[in-house]
């Protein structure tokens, strides 16, 4: 197995083991969608070669680093499955690889995530994210950071109610930036979701799985908007994972990436939730989740097809 499991998935590690995978299998191609705050590199994997192309992405936030593992180690599963003629998630892999495209953004927010686990402890970013922790002494430091290296929620970015989004952070008393929920001083003004949103542009996808943690949840409707097939598509992922299929509560439903993909290009969208507790969820629960997310993974690839 090449993906670790069992350790904090941070910055790093993630370049090590995306070197790993792509030297095993050559037909993963690599990628760059951009870098974050502090230059890091935001790295995107592909796999498969037909025309339905589907974009999976994790670690919007750096201390739900936890979904990174989950997405590398389908691709890892799906890739030997390929090669040695077999299945993942019960879906037959050669089959999967020949419809669709994978777009596999492991970590959007590689410097939130360094600042979570503690890989990032010294430097001027390191010392500015102290800085703001002290503002919040009720979100233990650093597991408990979600934004960027500037102090902004980048699933707060997006140009979905952008502006409402603000009005309802700003009347919960979130007007600075911060570890969690800053909307930042404009939509797009970090570098991490702006790579994303003009990555999404650029491609022609049918179907996007932004991954979070926690709560075993499928978030699949943004407002009233109904996109042809989401509730249907939806429902397989809730049977097939165990999840519940839910509405985003209204608070916090707006600016996320899967609002603004609902919204601009009237395709399904959805945000799930894995596992159970406080974020950061513990290496444990990993077999868990992927267990869980496997088969719903795997049918993402094809189900809007």
């Amino acid at each position: 197995m090449i993906v670790p499991a069992n350790i904090p998935f941070t910055s790093s590690v993630l370049q090590d083991t995306i070197q790993k995978l792509t030297s095993c299998y050559p037909l993963i191609r690599r990628g760059t969608i951009g870098v974050s705050v502090t230059g890091k590199e935001i790295p995107v994997l592909l796999f498969g070669e037909g025309t339905h192309h589907v974009s999976y992405n994790a670690a919007h936030h750096g201390n739900e680093w936890i979904t990174t593992p989950v997405l590398l180690k389908f691709l890892e599963d799906y890739a030997e499955a390929h090669e040695t003629g077999g299945a993942v998630g019960g879906q037959d892999a050669a089959k999967l690889y020949a419809a669709s495209t994978l777009h596999l953004i492991p970590m959007v927010n590689p410097d939130g995530v360094d600042i979570a686990t503690g890989a990032t402890h010294v430097g001027p970013y390191f010392d500015y994210a102290v800085y703001l922790s002290q503002n919040y002494p009720r979100i233990p430091f650093p597991q408990g950071w979600k934004a960027n290296g500037r102090g902004v929620d980048l699933n707060l970015q997006y140009p979905a109610a952008w502006e409402r989004a603000r009005e309802i952070k700003f009347a919960q008393g979130v007007r600075l930036p911060g570890p969690r929920d800053y909307v930042g001083g404009a939509v797009l003004s970090e570098p991490e979701s702006r790579a994303l949103y003009e990555y999404t542009l650029r491609h022609d996808f049918q179907l996007t799985l932004s991954y979070h943690s926690q709560g075993e949840v499928i978030y699949w409707k943004y407002l009233d908007y109904l996109p042809p097939r989401a509730r249907e598509i939806g429902e397989t992922f809730a049977a097939l994972s165990g999840y519940a299929l839910e509405e985003t509560p209204y608070e916090s439903g707006h600016a996320g990436y899967k609002d603004w993909f609902i919204k601009h290009f009237n395709r399904p969208g959805y945000t799930i939730e894995v596992g159970s507790g406080e974020s950061p969820l513990p290496p444990e629960q990993f077999e868990k989740i992927y267990g869980d997310n496997v088969e719903m993974l795997a049918m993402g690839l094809v189900i809007g097809a």
